[in-house]
């Protein structure tokens, strides 16, 4: 058995689709099929069910599946530590993120100090975080939304007020400040129900008392700038989601709206010298602004 054809079997049982996993790993098709047949003569057991061109995970395949990436995992492991014993110190990052804007600065000044880090960056939903973190797959996870999973660690490091956004010439721009169940009547731009600030927002008009009335969801703060700005609605912002003097943001007196970003890594798998270096930063970052 070789390593080889584990992260060959690794790559088409995530994808369960032999001419997609061939180009992503760029080989011949003919070629994984006959590693894939290897490797089951080896196991001693079919890893798949097929059926005419289609190929599923079986469970035996689940199970070999969970014991691969394990180990893969633990190799790349071994060979960080193996890179930071022999002095080899620019290291490798992998950040999960919902959100860029706020990293933006201290991410900036990460990378001038240290351009020879490798940095790779992922932008999920906290359910493909938990995933990704739970095995192996990112060293760190900045995030709004709580993950509360066992061997968890996590550091608040920024806690952001969200406003009312309303156009220029707007009845309530002149307001000081706003009640969140004084809107009921108001049309809203939203993000789409499974984008991460949306899931937030939810339970900021729970805690007003109504359902609001959306007439346009979106996927990104600038879509949802953009639609104010031209007086399709109204829309709740983080102060890092948008600087445009042409916006009025509101300060919500009631309920408290606020979004706390965490930073999470797993306690028992290994960070490298590098990522140890920006969760550090990233902590000292914030608490000078504080």
């Amino acid at each position: 058995m070789e390593l080889l054809q584990l992260r060959y079997f690794q790559t088409v049982a995530r994808t369960e689709h032999m001419t997609k996993a061939a180009q992503e790993l760029h080989i011949a098709q003919p070629a994984l099929s006959k590693t894939i047949s290897r490797l089951e003569a080896d196991v001693g057991v079919p890893l798949f069910d097929r059926h005419g061109g289609r190929i599923r995970l079986n469970t035996f395949g689940k199970l070999y599946l969970d014991k691969v990436e394990r180990a893969l995992h633990l190799l790349e492991e071994g060979q960080k530590e193996i890179n930071e014993l022999a002095g080899l110190q620019h290291g490798s990052i992998h950040l999960a993120t919902s959100t860029l804007d706020p990293l933006s600065e201290p991410l900036s000044q990460f990378l001038a100090e240290h351009p020879d880090v490798n940095f790779q960056i992922s932008q999920v939903g906290t359910d493909d975080m938990m995933k990704m973190m739970e095995m192996g797959q990112v060293d760190l996870c900045f995030t709004s939304m709580a993950m509360e999973q066992p061997l968890l660690s996590q550091v608040t490091v920024l806690r952001e007020d969200v406003y009312l956004a309303v156009p220029q010439g707007h009845r309530l721009a002149d307001r000081t400040s706003i009640n969140l169940g004084e809107l009921k009547n108001e049309a809203f731009i939203g993000y789409k129900e499974d984008f991460i600030f949306q899931q937030m927002n939810d339970k900021f008009f729970q805690d007003a008392g109504f359902t609001p009335r959306y007439v346009c969801r979106v996927d990104e703060p600038p879509a949802i700038a953009s639609l104010v700005r031209a007086g399709l609605g109204v829309a709740l912002f983080g102060c890092f989601h948008v600087q445009d003097a042409k916006l009025k943001l509101l300060p919500i007196a009631k309920p408290e709206c606020k979004r706390h970003y965490r930073l999470i890594w797993h306690e028992k798998h290994y960070l490298s010298l590098a990522a140890r270096q920006f969760r550090d930063d990233v902590i000292q970052y914030f608490s000078d602004k504080s």
